[in-house]
């Protein structure tokens, strides 16, 4: 993961990063979105403002659209398909060795 990344998640208290969706298919194009999956380490909790200031810098990051999108809100959701869909086929690309996070 390159470095800038990691300090992303480093700032933002990020345990886990996860790709889903057309990503992760051949139906991704240049002018695809890249949907992404975190999990905050337990004790952090972000406004809404703070969470579209992490979107708007991992698109810059990334020099593409993002949805940012929260495990515990997936993992929450009512909608069972829609759960099941992300969470069956999310990949997961980064996570914080377990000596640091937060319990």
């Amino acid at each position: 993961m390159p470095p800038e990344l990691l300090d992303f998640c480093d700032r933002w208290r990020i345990q886990e990063v996860a790709l889903f969706g057309s990503i992760l298919r051949d139906d991704f194009t240049d002018r695809s979105d890249v949907d992404i999956l975190v999990r905050w380490e337990l004790d952090t909790h972000w406004t809404l403002l703070d969470r579209a200031d992490m979107k708007y810098e991992l698109e810059a990051l990334l020099d593409r659209r993002v949805d940012l999108v929260s495990r515990r809100a997936i993992e929450q959701s009512e909608n069972p398909l829609r759960r099941a869909a992300i969470l069956n086929t999310a990949r997961t690309i980064y996570a914080r060795p377990r000596s640091t996070i937060s319990i």
